[in-house]
């Protein structure tokens, strides 16, 4: 529609001009252009709208899509972290990468909430109760977590990356934890490390945290080795914290030989608290690392780490919960995704000590 010169307004194409063009009503293109299968449309009268629709260049608008199927046509990915969290881990762009190859892939959209935590329960319900998402994904969370408990009663599609000792009936995908934590620490037994120091990923109510600290346990008792409880540290997801506790633990007069770091967004901080205390990797202390983020091999020196296949977790996420949005399948659900150790040169055999 032209205005003056060369100014024009550019005329959206509604579903009336579709309904107009093949001589049907708007209700009629909304029911055919959604696919809705409960009323009897003739194949003719289909063939006459899609036609019309192609002809006009007509694109649906997605409130109006989920208006007709009554979905929102989107899954929703949440996390109890904060910002600054996001903004600094390495292993999140992984995750996000793995749940868009998805969604574009079934046409969907994706809304990433972060919630506070003491705020889960009345952010999963709003989510749903407001028709933003037909399912939704939850990033590790914490194991105290009362929402949890809620969407399990209330039947509402929820996959949890991650494993918890709770909640048992929502359905998850996750790695094994605690076993990988076990190779890890086993590694450095096997380099003759005794005095092995442990900081984790996130406080202990994390699940992910809980059962890495686990497998720590799990190799220092098999072996016989008792270890020193000031030798372990909980980080909070981020570089910083990871700063903050190999500080605090290059402090202990008996310091440890070599510590399992149970993230490699912590190890980058806690490696450089030690080389601004003058601590050597490997000379003095032995580093092993939790994840493989694609920044590990380029550490100074490059981290042995314990490889998560963050993008094959995301996706199998999302196929999991589509599944149990279209009922293909029924709740509980836990699928494994395995981990590899890669040995780089951030660990060596303890020659003395």
């Amino acid at each position: 529609i032209p205005l003056s010169g060369n100014i024009y307004v550019v005329k959206r194409i509604t579903s009336q001009d579709v309904a107009d063009l093949a001589g049907v009503s708007r209700t009629t293109v909304s029911f055919v252009l959604n696919n809705v299968q409960r009323f009897n449309i003739s194949t003719e009268t289909r063939k006459k709208v899609l036609e019309a629709a192609e002809a006009l260049g007509y694109v649906p608008l997605a409130s109006a899509q989920a208006l007709a199927s009554n979905t929102a046509r989107a899954i929703g990915l949440v996390m109890t972290r904060s910002p600054q969290y996001i903004s600094s881990d390495a292993f999140m762009p992984q995750i996000i990468a793995g749940m868009l190859d998805i969604v574009k892939e079934q046409k969907l959209g994706l809304l990433i909430e972060l919630v506070e935590p003491g705020e889960q329960r009345q952010t999963y319900l709003k989510l749903i109760r407001a028709k933003h998402i037909d399912g939704m994904i939850l990033l590790t969370p914490r194991n105290d977590d009362e929402g949890l408990v809620e969407l399990q009663e209330l039947n509402i599609p929820a996959v949890v990356m991650g494993r918890l000792i709770s909640a048992t009936g929502l359905s998850s995908v996750d790695i094994d934890n605690r076993a990988a934590a076990r190779t890890a620490v086993e590694h450095l037994i096997g380099l003759g490390h005794r005095r092995i120091g442990c900081i984790l990923n996130a406080p202990v109510p994390y699940s992910s945290a809980y059962e890495r600290l686990a497998g720590y346990q799990d190799a220092l008792a098999q072996y016989g080795i008792t270890p020193d409880q000031n030798w372990i540290k909980s980080a909070d997801f981020d570089p910083m914290s990871g700063y903050t506790q190999m500080k605090l633990l290059l402090e202990e007069a008996n310091r440890p030989t070599a510590v399992f770091i149970a993230s490699d967004n912590v190890a980058i901080g806690a490696m450089l608290a030690m080389r601004d205390n003058g601590v050597r990797v490997p000379e003095d202390i032995s580093i092993v690392g939790f994840d493989d983020i694609p920044s590990a091999r380029f550490f100074a020196p490059p981290l042995t780490t314990i490889r998560t296949p963050a993008r094959e977790l995301a996706q199998k996420s999302c196929f999991l919960l589509l599944d149990l949005i279209s009922g293909r399948v029924k709740p509980p659900v836990h699928l494994t995704v395995e981990t590899e150790l890669i040995i780089r040169q951030s660990s060596q055999r303890l020659f003395n000590g």
